[in-house]
């Protein structure tokens, strides 16, 4: 998945969900980043993406799983996204919360 400028240019076996080694920290590619590879670590939150080099230090292992970001962390993602349209926060949280928004389907 993804990472085609890092598999091309580098020739490195990147791709969403492999798990890495990065200078001894333990991760997983979580995004695409262009010329970089955005890993999650372990120690990290899930959703936090740290832009690594692909051949800088880097051990390529299996493929492994992305941990999804939680429910605070994915409201907070949209209120980035939305929330110069809003008076306050509370106001978007109100908004957010609406049943007829995808993210409250399901």
């Amino acid at each position: 998945m993804s990472c085609e400028y890092v598999k091309q240019y580098y020739n490195a076996p990147a791709e969403i969900g492999r798990r890495v080694m990065v200078n001894g920290r333990p991760g997983v590619i979580a995004q695409d980043c262009g010329h970089y590879i955005g890993v999650n670590f372990d120690s990290d939150k899930p959703g936090h993406i740290s832009r690594c080099h692909p051949t800088w230090e880097v051990e390529y292992l299996d493929m492994g799983e992305i941990r999804p970001m939680t429910k605070s962390q994915l409201r907070y993602k949209r209120f980035i996204e939305y929330g110069d349209g809003f008076h306050s926060f509370i106001d978007f949280c109100y908004w957010d919360a609406q049943p007829e928004h995808s993210w409250n389907r399901g």
